[in-house]
């Protein structure tokens, strides 16, 4: 048996594939031709953000299972998936605390302006401290939007280190009794100092925070990202910014050149590409997961994180 790797996954995951009898085939580029061209003879695939398209699908001949390396599928295609009978699978929780340890640093980045202050530093100007305004975090209120493992995560992070007052956008009530639970989101955005966006992208959350938003928000209030790029309405984000509407925001996810364009000339800007579960761990641990989630499924068991389990239904 064989499985695609779409994009670099740590060892550990190749190693657990090999050991179960599944050779990692290395597609040597992650574009969707050159999926195509590789996919054929392989039981397996596993991606990253590049996804798996309706191409891709319609060329596999032996195609079982697609696993996510990570919780966001949205760049999978779910009908050409149901339409070829294919499992899909994700492994979320596993770089949780990864993502949310960066989201609180490109918090921190924001309030007390360190990349600007670095960069100040580097070319020798002098009275930048008096030039800009710097923030605590400490005993203000924080809006979580998405209270999965990594919102629930950051929550505690800032709950237990910092003082702060959190709230949770969240269709479900928490169980946390230290969490406030804001069904309302514009209502919400009013009381927070620092807002961070951990929900996933669907049709209901693309453009959350559009210019309604910005308008509802507490002036002087930091927005991170380390979720989908979809969530921000990026010219209302542009436009708040322009505004003096904002204190800042930290962006892990952004879409293509925004961080080339017109966002990239605030310096209250932090940008990342899209490193929220790079570290080590969350690489190893995601990995594992994702390889098991293959195993399981070309062992004939459904996987536990399986995003489509109709398939496996139609096909018993």
């Amino acid at each position: 048996m064989k499985c695609l790797i779409i994009q670099p996954i740590h060892q550990a995951g190749l190693e657990r594939l090999r050991q179960s009898g599944i050779t990692p085939v290395i597609c040597p580029a992650p574009d969707m031709e050159t999926v195509a061209r590789h996919i054929l003879d392989c039981d397996a695939a596993i991606t990253r953000d590049a996804g798996f398209d309706a191409g891709a699908f319609a060329a596999a001949d032996k195609l079982r299972v697609v696993a996510v390396h990570g919780a966001g599928h949205d760049p999978v295609d779910k009908q050409a998936a149901a339409k070829a009978g294919v499992l899909i699978t994700n492994t979320p929780g596993t770089n949780a605390r990864s993502v949310a340890e960066l989201a609180l640093g490109l918090a921190l980045g924001v309030a007390r302006r360190i990349p600007a202050a670095d960069g100040a530093m580097r070319l020798g100007q002098a009275g930048f401290r008096e030039s800009a305004s710097f923030r605590e975090l400490s005993d203000g209120t924080a809006l979580i939007v998405g209270w999965g493992a990594t919102g629930s995560s950051l929550g505690g992070m800032l709950h237990d280190a910092f003082g702060m007052r959190v709230l949770a956008h969240t269709p479900r009530r928490p169980a946390e009794q230290w969490v406030t639970h804001a069904p309302d989101l514009h209502t919400a955005l009013a009381e927070a100092d620092l807002i961070s966006l951990n929900a996933p992208l669907r049709p209901e959350t693309r453009n959350l925070i559009d210019a309604s938003a910005f308008t509802a928000m507490k002036p002087g209030a930091i927005l991170i990202n380390v979720a989908r790029a979809g969530l921000i309405d990026e010219p209302a984000l542009q436009d708040a910014l322009t505004a003096g509407k904002l204190g800042g925001a930290g962006l892990d996810m952004v879409s293509a050149h925004a961080a080339q364009g017109l966002l990239a000339t605030f310096p209250n800007v932090i940008f990342t590409p899209h490193i929220g579960g790079t570290t080590e761990a969350a690489l190893r641990r995601t990995a594992e997961a994702a390889a098991s989630q293959v195993i399981e499924a070309l062992s004939g068991r459904l996987p536990t994180m399986t995003i489509n389990p109709e398939v496996w239904r139609n096909k018993v």
